[in-house]
């Protein structure tokens, strides 16, 4: 029974690592118009994730009692394993891969595969700890050391299968509006930051300047000159940060406007006029375009804090392209051509965002 137990702890760790690659390898770009089902059936998905992942958590917290609990018995835990093989792994897996980008989005597709591999890969690490008991001579009482390696790595598991149940729960609309949040909230505290900058209270000194003062020199008429220069550099800094606050402001207003009137589920409605498939490329583009956003936010504000104006200009129409490329994506609802009180807002939106830009120009 004991070489039993060593053959199916052996297979789990091959198994899981073969899970592993295969999850790792998936093109989750890729997708098969002829495997295509209709959305009905996306929920039986989401719910062999979830299940799987609770058979699994169900199971490690057995293996593991199993494993601590004295005397040690290689034929309870090799039944429990059997059923992991067999079940639990595989099941995990399929739904992973079955959560495709043409009928979850690419990002949520992409966070269900993570997720399911960082699974696998604590589960390994459990197996691997259960194998080094199965291999103790002495089956007499664990150490506690030994205990708390086995119990603290079960909880590892346990807390990635809450997580997979948890993705599972949100959906994919509850998904897409909280990884919208998070974008949201990465550009407010970067306006914040800009909005405390100061560039007066920057040192601009250089070497030879610091070094004039620590000599007690007095400054040169050349000196007083460069001052009168900084001076100019400072109001032309505050002139910029004043223009990027006025457009990343209204750039950050479409993040909640888009999350309030199209990602909620109760925007979700699907009818004979618009396939599931359209929604999600829909939705796939314009995670494209928000997710960018912050990125180019951080450039702005690193590009003004160095005086790169170049920089600033560059990320910032960036940013800007990106926002109006994400409130065009999404001006009218889902599932109709009709304007709604979104659609009256992105224009009004597109004409601020426009009157800024030519202010700016002018300045």
């Amino acid at each position: 029974m004991a070489e039993k137990l060593q053959q199916l702890l052996t297979t789990s760790l091959a198994l899981s690592e073969q899970f592993q690659t295969t999850l790792a390898s998936a093109n989750v770009f890729a997708s098969n118009d002829s495997q295509q089902q209709p959305l009905a059936n996306a929920p039986n998905r989401l719910k062999l994730l979830s299940d799987s992942s609770k058979t699994l958590r169900s199971h490690v917290t057995k293996l593991s009692l199993l494993a601590i609990t004295a005397p040690f018995t290689p034929s309870a835990i090799s039944t429990v394993l059997s059923d992991v093989n067999g079940t639990a792994l595989p099941s995990l897996v399929t739904a992973a891969l079955l959560i495709t980008p043409d009928e979850h989005t690419t990002a949520y597709s992409s966070e269900a595969r993570v997720l399911v591999r960082t699974a696998l890969k604590e589960y390994s690490s459990l197996t691997e700890e259960i194998q080094k008991v199965a291999k103790r001579e002495e089956k007499s009482e664990l150490p506690k050391d030994e205990k708390d390696a086995i119990t603290s790595q079960t909880g590892r598991v346990w807390d990635v299968c809450d997580e997979i149940m948890g993705l599972v729960e949100k959906g994919v609309a509850g998904f897409v509006v909280r990884r919208v949040e998070e974008w949201r909230d990465l550009i407010k505290d970067a306006i914040s930051e800009l909005e405390e900058w100061d560039p007066e209270n920057e040192d601009d000194l250089d070497d030879f300047d610091l070094d004039n003062e620590e000599n007690g020199n007095d400054k040169s008429p050349k000196e007083d000159h460069e001052g009168g220069e900084d001076d100019d550099d400072i109001a032309a800094l505050q002139t910029h940060k004043k223009n990027t606050l006025r457009l990343l402001k209204p750039i950050s207003q479409i993040y909640p406007a888009i999350i309030s009137n199209r990602l909620k589920k109760e925007c979700f409605v699907i009818d004979e006029k618009t396939s599931q498939k359209d929604i999600i490329a829909k939705l796939n583009s314009l995670f494209v375009e928000l997710q960018a956003i912050p990125g180019h936010v951080d450039e702005v504000a690193g590009s003004l804090y160095e005086g790169n104006l170049s920089g600033l200009s560059v990320h910032l129409r960036r940013a800007r392209k990106c926002a109006e490329r994400a409130v065009s994506l999404v001006a009218y609802p889902w599932n109709v051509a009709e304007e709604d009180k979104f659609t009256t807002w992105s224009a009004t939106w597109m004409k601020v965002i426009e009157g800024v830009v030519k202010e700016s120009k002018g300045q």
